[in-house]
């Protein structure tokens, strides 16, 4: 039998095909480099806004002015109500406090809580004569009062215009005080801030007057109280002394 042979083409052309299938394009495709995110290029972390909502008073408790001792401070004046009867006192000023620490700062006496209000009483504390009060307000004789005079009033009862005695107290922490003496031996108290400016009444659910319109505003040196159909014309000279 014969066997072919083959030429020297034949085998350079099967080593040329060899070759050019050993260069063909892979199907492997090498995936993309990302670059690695680093503290510059990373993505911002983003942070909310903190938020703070206001202290609800609960609607139990008369909550009076817009702070205490002082406008803005986070404690206020508490009148009374069937949640507080138990503990006002007319040596002292009740005051309720969103915390309990705020109540402390307050340096009087903690009574009691009312739906999340811790409640203090701090005594009211006259100045000392020479106090820089401007004229040392000694105590008129005989009286809880730095001075006494008579105030225009009217309408308690449908009283009609007219004079009431009235008696001061200045140089409190929280303020100052007037007490009207009413026609049937009651008395009515008003309260001032530090700087002379009204406040609020005393009132009360017992006689009704929580339930009274509160309001005041100005004539000239002088500042009309009105409480309900009650009107007091206090002047400042009186309220603050000198």
């Amino acid at each position: 039998m014969r066997i072919p042979t083959r030429t020297p083409h034949t085998l350079v052309a099967f080593g040329v095909a060899i070759a050019l299938a050993g260069c063909g394009p892979s199907s492997e495709v090498a995936p993309a480099s990302t670059p690695a995110a680093t503290p510059d290029n990373a993505p911002a972390e983003s942070v909310e806004p903190e938020t703070t909502s206001a202290f609800a008073w609960p609607a139990s408790l008369v909550v009076v002015g817009d702070g205490f001792p002082n406008t803005g401070d986070a404690c206020r004046r508490i009148g009374e109500s069937a949640a507080t009867v138990n503990w006002l006192d007319d040596s002292a000023s009740l005051a309720g406090c969103p915390s309990a620490d705020a109540a402390a700062a307050l340096g009087g006496t903690i009574v009691g809580e009312v739906e999340g209000v811790t409640l203090v009483s701090v005594p009211n504390s006259p100045a000392t004569a020479g106090d820089g009060d401007g004229q040392g307000d000694a105590l008129v004789e005989g009286t809880p009062y730095h001075a006494t005079a008579q105030v225009r009033c009217e309408g308690y009862k449908g009283a009609a215009p007219g004079f009431c005695d009235a008696g001061v107290v200045r140089g409190l922490e929280t303020g100052t005080y007037v007490e009207v003496s009413l026609s049937d031996g009651r008395k009515r108290t008003i309260f001032f801030n530090a700087d002379g400016s009204f406040l609020t009444f005393s009132t009360a659910e017992a006689d009704g007057t929580a339930a009274l319109p509160i309001e005041s505003r100005r004539d000239g040196d002088m500042t009309i109280a009105i409480l309900g159909t009650e009107r007091y014309e206090v002047p400042d000279a009186f309220v603050l002394g000198g």
